[in-house]
């Protein structure tokens, strides 16, 4: 395992350095492009006109450096600066450490000053008023950049949506609360600053997005994974609400993965100071960023949402149970294998009887009612049975459990998907992947396969052999997309209608090379899992 491990970490350096090496170049080509300049609230910036008429603006600062006296507080304000500041390329990526590898990054740095955003737009006359997708990015809230080529929001722009992507704080960064830091805070609240500041990106977003086309009263917020979770949770906290009018959520949310009282967060924060030696605040903030990282790795500061009372004032489910979250359009969905059955079997072979023992290890007294919905009587049916429910506790009951409170408290459309597109085979071995693991590409579409075809940037993900088949796919999802960006609606007379969820005739969209609209069919597994 070990030896495994340590190739992964070398092929994804390699990969990064044989990346930064096409941004140098890609940098020294922008040059022969002409500039784009806008004013802003706080300067001018000098972005990228390129050669199809598309703008870019990167490395846009959303907040003051959240570093030394700023690190652990909410993002400040950025200040102006004079002259022209030039946007031609990505800002620092959070501080994170090397995970997974179909994470790759256009940044050429990282840094825990890293509050920065992106912007993509087919003009920049104010009077576009053209609608507005805030992209978060996805890992676990501990990994993840802006800059990923997978989030790139040219594809977007040409048909007509002004994308933004952001980064924000991750890890210990971005969820550390400590008794002190409550106690300095104006809102008595620590451990929630990675949502703090994507807040803030909102607020930029508000204040300037006209500046490159965009409407601000036509902004859809939109995430996948721990991206998803970030769209839930500002739909959830009283201080987003009012700064966009529709979500997107892919495989994730803020409900279903339990929450933490500040008192909880804070005494995890103390145990944390101790196990670095640092007996004050003070001292913490006199640490360096690399041995905050490094201690940090066995602390999963952000793996349970923290009622802070100031970003949640309660817990996120209490808010979409009495309907008091942002009440917009929401268009959410998870893949069909979003994890191996390994995360269910561990490392035992995928047999009758193991599955069966797993089962029971993880359900106790209530494990006979998990098999008779995710039965497996003979050999050739573990395997599926096996990855439907490492998909269901991983993504798909936490997604489930968002759109069914939404659409039963809220009362604006909600539109559920489900992607099951198989992904093409690989061109070599040495690229980095989509997904997660060889044998899930087998049983379905893995975790995070559904990004690049929403988007339209299979073109920037070279690991595969991209097919007529998954192009006509990514056509039909970006459209789809789009639709509910302009409308609050994915649907046109283009596209395979696409029905909201009711009651009555609950439907899901499943997205391949034929998308069709299907009858609900697990909503049994769902509720199951919601006793639990």
């Amino acid at each position: 395992m070990n030896y495994t491990m340590k190739n992964l970490r070398h092929l994804v350096f390699v990969s990064h350095l044989i990346l930064a090496l096409m941004v140098s170049r890609a940098a020294g080509k922008e040059a022969e492009h002409s500039s784009a300049e806008v004013t802003i609230a706080n300067g001018v910036l000098a972005g990228v006109a390129e050669a199809d008429g598309m703008r870019s603006f990167k490395g846009i600062p959303y907040a003051q450096p959240p570093v030394d006296g700023l690190r652990w507080r909410e993002p400040q304000p950025v200040r102006d600066w004079t002259g022209v500041r030039r946007a031609d390329q990505f800002g620092p990526r959070p501080m994170q450490p090397t995970l997974w590898s179909d994470m790759i990054f256009r940044s050429s740095t990282m840094s825990e000053d890293c509050l920065y955003l992106n912007v993509w737009t087919a003009t920049t006359e104010p009077g576009a008023r053209l609608p507005v997708l805030v992209f978060f990015h996805g890992g676990g809230m501990i990994a993840g950049d802006g800059s990923e080529p997978r989030y790139d929001g040219a594809s977007m722009a040409r048909k007509g949506i002004v994308m933004v992507t952001i980064n924000y704080r991750l890890g210990i960064f971005g969820f550390l609360a400590h008794p002190e830091l409550t106690k300095e805070s104006a809102h008595h609240a620590s451990g929630n600053y990675g949502f703090l500041d994507q807040n803030a990106a909102l607020r930029w977003v508000q204040r300037n997005i006209a500046a490159f086309g965009g409407d601000p009263r036509r902004v859809t917020i939109g995430g996948q994974s721990a991206g998803a979770t970030s769209v839930c949770a500002q739909m959830a906290s009283p201080l987003s609400r009012d700064l966009f009018v529709g979500a997107i959520g892919q495989s994730g949310s803020a409900l279903g993965s339990g929450n933490a009282s500040l008192s909880e967060g804070e005494q995890a924060g103390v145990a944390f100071a101790a196990s670095v030696g640092a007996d004050s605040l003070t001292a913490l903030r006199h640490l360096s960023p690399d041995v905050l990282l490094k201690a940090s790795t066995a602390y999963q500061f952000s793996r349970r949402m923290l009622v802070d009372g100031y970003f949640f004032t309660e817990p996120a489910s209490e808010i979409f149970f009495t309907g008091r979250q942002a009440d917009v359009p929401l268009l959410a969905g998870w893949t069909s294998a979003e994890v191996g059955l390994g995360q269910v079997l561990g490392q035992n072979q995928p047999t009758v009887t193991n599955y069966q023992n797993a089962v029971r290890q993880l359900y106790g007294a209530n494990a006979d009612a998990v098999l008779r919905l995710y039965p497996a009587g003979e050999l050739g049916a573990v395997a599926p049975a096996a990855t439907d429910l490492a998909s269901d506790r991983f993504a798909g009951y936490r997604t489930w459990k968002w759109i069914d409170l939404h659409s039963k408290s809220g009362g604006s459309p909600v539109f559920r998907y489900l992607f099951d597109q198989p992904l093409p085979e690989e061109k070599s071995s040495t690229e980095l992947k989509v997904g997660n693991e060889a044998r899930v590409r087998a049983l379905g579409s893995p975790h995070s396969s559904d990004i690049p075809y929403a988007l339209g940037n299979l073109g920037l993900v070279p690991a595969y052999a991209w097919t007529d088949a998954d192009r006509a796919t990514s056509e039909t999802l970006q459209q789809y997309f789009v639709n509910f960006v302009r409308n609050g609606n994915p649907n046109s007379a283009s596209l395979p209608h696409w029905p909201w969820i009711q009651a009555s005739i609950p439907q899901v969209m499943v997205i391949r090379e034929k998308a069709l609209a299907e009858p609900e069919k697990n909503s049994k597994r769902y509720l199951l899992l919601d006793s639990f």
